[in-house]
């Protein structure tokens, strides 16, 4: 039996994820900040320790069995260049540490396990299409933190293909979740829709179904993929 940590389960993407696998038959592993939903691990990854204790307490529930890690926890709150020094600067950090962070010591962690036991095992980040595009003045810092994402996960695969770990990044535009939906308010509501050719915002179940191939179904020779679900909004 193995598992697959899913990190920011609680809602949108993450929710849409742990639902798509475990109809496959997988043992899921979610996490969020308050641990309240079914069976979560609760991690405030704003805190630098919490990263390592989820690690360590999914190791302990799945008996070291852990074959996935899907990165999709997130922060998406604007932080205007207008604010001051300290305030702009605490935003920034923040989102960086439970955006890039926090993924990147996980990948850490697997990838360590991984070399250890000799198991194969598979890794998908859940970055953004900021990460090529850009995003709006108020979110320089996810972008940055997303396009950390792209970099990291292409360093992972080169780096470690031949021991059978692999990695995958999706880099979805803007999907139907709470914290989408709270941004697209913001810009205008349904006017941005104008600049997306297929008419329309992903649903978390399209990202889902990304993840549940990345996981469980993509051939090895596609490890250092990124894919694209943005409806045509950017295209590379």
């Amino acid at each position: 039996m193995s598992f697959i940590l899913v990190t920011g389960s609680s809602r949108g993407i993450g929710a849409a994820a742990c639902h798509t696998l475990t109809a496959r038959g997988a043992d899921v592993i979610g996490h969020s900040t308050s641990g309240n939903g079914d069976g979560e691990i609760a991690a405030d990854f704003s805190d630098p320790g919490s990263a390592h204790a989820l690690w360590e307490q999914a190791m302990e529930r799945s008996g070291g069995a852990i074959s996935a890690v899907v990165n999709n926890a997130g922060l998406f709150d604007a932080n205007s260049i207008d604010r001051s020094d300290i305030e702009w600067l605490d935003a920034w950090e923040d989102t960086l540490r439970i955006n890039l962070t926090a993924a990147a010591q996980l990948s850490r962690f697997a990838v360590r396990h991984w070399q250890e036991t000799g198991a194969p095992g598979r890794l998908i980040h859940v970055a953004s299409r900021a990460a090529y595009r850009g995003d709006s003045p108020a979110h320089w810092h996810y972008a940055a933190a997303k396009g950390g994402m792209v970099a990291m996960h292409k360093s992972i695969a080169r780096a470690y293909a031949s021991e059978g770990i692999l990695s995958f990044a999706i880099t979805p535009g803007f999907t139907d979740t709470s914290m989408a939906g709270d941004y697209l308010t913001s810009r205008g509501g349904d006017g941005l829709l104008a600049d997306i050719p297929l008419g329309r915002v992903a649903e978390p179940e399209e990202i889902a179904r990304i993840i549940e191939f990345c996981a469980l179904d993509a051939p090895a020779s596609m490890t250092g993929a990124v894919i694209d679900a943005n409806g045509a909004s950017f295209v590379r």
